[in-house]
């Protein structure tokens, strides 16, 4: 579990994540629904229901709630952009509060203040933002402040290698009988590659081989 340390207000770079993937959510057509994606286990649909799902447990930790108990919930096909808008207005209202951000928190993987602890969000948030634009072949207008934090965030939790060991911590924590394994261990690119392909590569995508 990682100790963060950082006191930066990480709610405007929140407010442009939600942004950057509410646009591809937007984008997205029905007749995609059901195609596969980089992160192997879910389709679009349920995807998009995770990601809903990102958001709500963004919000009952501003709440003082257990992330953990938030599910995944079903959207009629049609309500997607509106199930995003909704679910960022829940997220900014329970983190409106200035005090949120002091409160100490823990997740099974950092621990910290509120601030630190919802700006460990921003990986999994834009990595799936790029997963969801790659099933669906859009090419987001990437905002660089989103991606850096996201990275920063990603380099933090994750470690380069021998990720299970992490993983096996989480799991225990989190009741699970098995092992889950959200990000396969880190993808070799190239220093100079665009920020957010080596963000995605960090996280066990090949940016390289498209869905």
């Amino acid at each position: 579990m990682t100790t963060s340390t950082s006191t930066t207000d990480p709610r405007p770079i929140l407010d442009r994540a939600i942004a950057t993937c509410g646009a591809v959510i937007a984008g997205v057509r029905p007749e995609q629904l059901t195609e596969s994606t980089p992160c192997t286990d879910m389709d679009v649909r349920a995807l998009l229901a995770h990601l809903v799902g990102v958001l709500d447990r963004v919000a009952a930790l501003g709440n003082g709630e257990n992330p953990f108990a938030v599910s995944d919930t079903p959207v009629a096909d049609d309500r997607w952009p509106d199930a995003w808008r909704e679910a960022g207005r829940r997220a900014a209202d329970a983190w409106s509060d200035d005090a949120v951000l002091e409160r100490p928190m823990a997740l099974p993987w950092i621990e910290g203040s509120g601030a630190e602890v919802l700006a460990s969000y921003f990986s999994e948030l834009t990595v799936h933002t790029w997963d969801l634009a790659t099933a669906t072949g859009q090419q987001p207008d990437w905002d660089d402040a989103v991606v850096a934090a996201a990275f920063d965030a990603a380099r933090r939790i994750l470690p380069a290698e021998n990720r299970r060991a992490l993983y096996e911590q989480v799991s225990a924590a989190r009741g699970f009988d098995e092992v889950a394994v959200p990000f396969a261990e880190a993808v070799p690119i190239s220093d100079d590659a665009p920020a957010i392909d080596r963000l995605v590569a960090w996280n066990g995508r090949d940016p390289l081989r498209r869905s």
